[in-house]
């Protein structure tokens, strides 16, 4: 019997090329899932090139507060009209830095411009580098799920400390985020909130080990118990672009992943493992 494994591409409207790799493996059903940046500038256009694909994958809110311009204006956060890199985010949100009230508005607003551009609500939340898991902005995103249809789902940044070491790839990266999901991952259990299972996916782009090796190790079937909630693999796929290269460190890489999601040795892959491709 197949088990059910959520393949999550992260970054959508980040720039043409990855909305349009990221489009291209939902068509070939290798993709079931994406996160969408509505801060990004091409949002409004690309929200129509995804609009079609909406009943083939689950089309969720990539919460963005980092590096880009917010929607509306943070005078604490983003005091210059930019929101700050991730460490200053990080510092921020564990020494008292972040307004709940200034927080919740952005996360709101970026909903809002999901919901008009899209022309429904976002399937899921999650957040580019994981910002959706840390203090007041989880609290945040909870607050605002609550206004949200029922059904929406987040996904939980945490996994098996035992699966994450024995896959070892990137183990310390991936445990820290496991960490930071930690909170979230308690609200959604007390509350019984959907959510993907383990989560998989954390390397660090470097291409120095062939993707298709990392992802051999990222495809484990789950074990019985987590068959009712699938695991979420994160990727990054993309077409590299003069937009990418303005915005993003990843460029070269994402064409790399693209190359094998598309590829038939990924299909051998989940073959292999006897696991099915599906939306939460």
């Amino acid at each position: 019997m197949a088990s059910r494994i959520v393949i999550a591409a992260d970054d959508y409207a980040l720039a043409p090329g990855v909305s349009q790799a990221i489009l291209a493996l939902i068509r070939q059903g290798r993709v079931s899932a994406t996160g969408c940046m509505t801060v990004s500038p091409f949002w409004k256009e690309h929200a129509e090139w995804l609009r079609p694909w909406r009943d083939h994958a689950d089309i969720g809110l990539h919460l963005t507060l980092t590096d880009f311009p917010p929607l509306g204006p943070m005078p604490r956060l983003a005091p210059g009209g930019r929101l700050p890199a991730l460490k200053t985010l990080l510092r921020a949100a564990f020494t008292g830095g972040l307004s709940m009230p200034e927080i919740t508005l952005e996360v709101q607003r970026q909903i809002d411009a999901f919901t008009r551009h899209f022309r429904q609500p976002p399937a899921y939340i999650d957040g580019h580098q994981h910002v959706h898991v840390l203090p007041v902005v989880r609290q945040a995103v909870m607050l605002t799920l609550g206004r949200l249809p029922p059904g929406v789902w987040l996904r939980d940044c945490r996994d098996s400390p035992v699966a994450i070491v024995r896959r070892g790839v990137a183990p310390a990266k991936a445990l820290f985020i496991g960490w930071l999901g930690t909170g979230l991952g308690q609200a959604i259990d007390f509350g019984r909130l959907p959510a993907n299972g383990g989560f998989r996916g954390v390397y660090d782009f470097s291409g120095r080990v062939p993707f298709g090796d990392l992802m051999a190790r990222f495809l484990t079937p789950p074990s019985s118990h987590d068959l009712a909630r699938p695991p979420l693999v994160m990727v990054h796929p993309g077409f590299p672009d003069d937009a990418l290269r303005a915005v993003d460190p990843i460029t070269d890489q994402r064409q790399v992943e693209y190359d094998f999601l598309s590829s038939d040795r990924f299909a051998g892959l989940l073959a292999e493992h006897g696991l099915v491709v599906t939306r939460l």
